[in-house]
């Protein structure tokens, strides 16, 4: 595959020099092959077929394919000029049972995978858990039982002594505050269960997760460079009343300073503990110290800013739920999220590309000294192909350039800042919304998995031969 050839325009906005430039995918939202050569059922097997769980009742069994198709996408990947690539191994591939024997068949993909990502000159970034739980794991408790962060510090060994010879770049769990809170609490993910102060003890469970696996890595081999990733969100309040300020309190002590102080502080915040109430008091002594052992990196997520009032009932946002849930928001159910008055993707999420530079600059001065990479950031539209397969997405394309922007400035106001990842490198399939939202930089036609590159990708490839962003005309 080629992209198309264009005379490199010397950038205006110049990104550092080693910047990472690269796109992401999560194993179970692309691979499919979910019965071949080992692999166990994870709980999102289990999920898509209990009815009324997913739209449309669709499913990953195929995917895009990829377990099968890696090759191609591999040299699709090189044609645009990936630096990196960010995947995430499935453990129930390489665990069926998420304890015990290892699948040698399924780790012997991830290593194919990577061979073949170096060959091409593409750099692999290996998270290690984007929300595939064995099933096996659940019936035993799922991420609510501390147990379930042993057993992930073991599969964390097992892939990072098998690929660590050749992956420097590590992930260990990918948004945990999703996995506990949508998974336990609001149930709009598998497992979908609606147990709020389990949900707390997950988020905890998967923190700790994160700490035990980090040593085990660190244990093997010192030259890996491991980081936590957290999807978090800019949070403003509708108006400046002391109700809708303390909402905002809440939604960003919840979204984002549960994890950031436990991670980079080795605390919770103390009024987010009052907020669960009940529901605290689930970290054993020594947990802390486990969980905020020193980080080479951050890996932040981000998509849009929340608007958020402390009445309840207020304005909804177009942001729902794709299925009918619960209340993600332990301790803080009477929150609304409003409305911002800001253009939105077809997930209804606000477009807020200020939020991103808000979000950097934070980090850099609240929680100074952690190399950031922004590992996640991208926009679903409602793309139209033409009969060649091709879309034309300037939305995308314009939604990825203000993000980009926004790294740029946060670079320059001083966030250490070094790389970034679209999100997603192709069409997949969307958790509970099924096929129905594309965030793909590369099209794919589900019932003939022909890859077809976007305008948005044509025009990031071209971002990165440039090594940065030309500024628009006055």
């Amino acid at each position: 595959m080629t992209t198309r050839q264009t005379q490199v325009q010397t950038p205006d906005l110049v990104f550092p020099p080693g910047f990472v430039w690269g796109a992401a995918t999560s194993a179970y939202q692309i691979e499919g092959a979910v019965s071949e050569e080992g692999r166990g059922r994870s709980v999102w097997d289990v999920f898509v077929r209990q009815p009324g769980r997913v739209v449309n009742g669709e499913n990953a069994d195929v995917a895009v394919d990829h377990y099968h198709r890696y090759r191609d996408d591999v040299r699709m990947m090189a044609g645009l000029g990936l630096g990196a690539y960010r995947f995430s191994v499935s453990w129930p591939r390489v665990q069926p049972d998420g304890a015990g024997a290892v699948n040698r068949r399924g780790l012997d993909f991830y290593s194919r995978l990577v061979d073949e990502l170096l060959a091409h000159g593409v750099d692999p970034w290996v998270t290690l858990y984007h929300w595939d739980l064995p099933q096996a794991l659940e019936d035993a408790g799922g991420w609510p039982a501390r147990d379930t962060a042993e057993r992930f510090a073991d599969y964390a060994a097992v892939v990072h002594d098998a690929l660590g010879d050749r992956v420097r770049n590590w992930g260990t769990v990918n948004e945990p505050w999703c996995a506990a809170f949508l998974g336990y609490a609001s149930g709009e993910h598998a497992p979908g269960r609606r147990e709020p102060a389990r949900a707390v003890r997950a988020a905890h469970h998967l923190l700790l997760g994160h700490g035990l696996a980090t040593a085990a890595m660190r244990a093997q081999r010192a030259d890996s460079r491991i980081g936590g990733c957290v999807n978090l969100y800019a949070v403003s309040p509708q108006t400046s009343s002391p109700a809708d300020l303390d909402a905002a309190r809440r939604v960003d002590g919840l979204q984002n300073r549960f994890f950031l102080d436990a991670l980079l502080r080795g605390e919770y915040p103390a009024d987010v503990l009052e907020d669960l109430g009940e529901a605290a008091g689930f970290a054993q002594e020594g947990d802390l110290e486990v969980i905020s052992a020193p980080l080479d990196m951050l890996l932040v997520n981000y998509y849009s800013r929340f608007t958020v009032s402390g009445v309840p009932g207020g304005a909804a946002s177009a942001a729902a739920a794709p299925i009918e849930a619960g209340s993600p928001w332990v301790g803080s159910e009477h929150v609304s999220f409003v409305e911002g008055g800001r253009p939105v993707t077809a997930m209804g999420w606000e477009i807020d590309h200020d939020g991103l530079r808000e979000i950097l600059l934070r980090l850099a001065e609240e929680y100074p000294g952690v190399p950031l990479v922004v590992s996640e950031n991208g926009a679903a539209f409602d793309d139209v192909a033409d009969a060649d397969g091709f879309v034309r997405d300037p939305e995308r394309r314009d939604y990825i350039e203000a993000h980009l922007r926004a790294c740029h400035d946060a670079i320059q106001a001083g966030a250490p800042l070094e790389g970034y990842f679209a999100w997603s490198l192709m069409d997949n399939f969307e958790w509970a919304w099924g096929y129905g939202k594309r965030f793909g930089l590369v099209r794919v036609d589900y019932e003939t998995q022909r890859r077809v590159p976007k305008g948005s990708a044509l025009w990031y490839a071209e971002t990165i031969r440039r090594g940065g962003l030309i500024r628009p005309a006055e």
